[in-house]
């Protein structure tokens, strides 16, 4: 039985469609915000600053208890956005965040049962790799975009610069240790689609109630990411 499950999860194929729909929720903004809220009431506006920025595309982590809850309130009050969720490690933070209304999954990482879950919801994901060996993993389930992860400290821009000649269709969104000052070091890649990044709503600003202080972030970002 055990032998015969593992045969079916690996001849699992992942619709070309879905990193489709990856790379064009990637397409939409030259950064994706990381973001880890400990209250519901902060959420809506930072993300209300974010967007009137010009930042569409919000990755909330599942990092702290009200993370469901904010996925589910800002999918309802702001329907202009796209929602996702990000830090899914199990298959069942994946089908609760689809409860809760994500509209795209991000992993740190992956296990057989993450790429299936993937494969099996309508919800697309976006797997972390760090290594070959995992994007291989990734590949056999016909994943060809990839998070990642941490790319500062995984050989940065000269890794997949590298990663580039021997997997020519694979693009990435980088994350982990970026900010606006290197952001356009990964921007420059062929097979960088975008990148995450924590940095337009910094904790202090958060805890300071200064929206337009994001607001002017993610202008400042999206301006200068958008010109190269």
């Amino acid at each position: 039985m055990g032998m015969q499950k593992q045969k079916n999860i690996m001849t699992s194929k992942l619709p070309s469609s879905k990193n489709d729909q990856i790379e064009t929720l990637c397409s939409m903004s030259p950064v994706i915000p990381v973001l880890t809220f400990e209250t519901v009431e902060e959420a809506l506006p930072v993300s209300e600053a974010l967007l009137e920025g010009g930042i569409t595309v919000l990755e909330i982590t599942l990092r702290t208890p009200v993370a469901l809850d904010v996925i589910k309130m800002l999918s309802e009050k702001l329907p202009e956005a796209k929602v996702g969720a990000g830090t899914i490690t199990t298959p069942e933070l994946y089908h609760s965040a689809e409860e809760a209304g994500a509209c795209f999954m991000v992993s740190p990482g992956l296990t057989n049962e993450l790429l299936e879950a993937g494969v099996t919801s309508d919800i697309p994901l976006l797997p972390g790799i760090q290594t070959i060996s995992e994007m291989l993993l990734g590949l056999q389930y016909n994943y060809q975009r990839f998070k990642f992860f941490p790319a500062s400290v995984s050989g940065g821009p000269q890794a997949l610069k590298a990663y580039s000649g021997p997997f020519g269709d694979v693009k990435f969104c980088p994350t982990g240790g970026i900010s606006l000052d290197n952001a356009q070091d990964y921007l420059k890649l062929s097979n960088v689609m975008c990148v995450g990044g924590s940095w337009l709503a910094p904790k202090n600003l958060i805890e300071e109630k200064n929206w337009a202080g994001i607001k002017q972030r993610a202008q400042e970002t999206f301006i200068k990411l958008q010109q190269g």
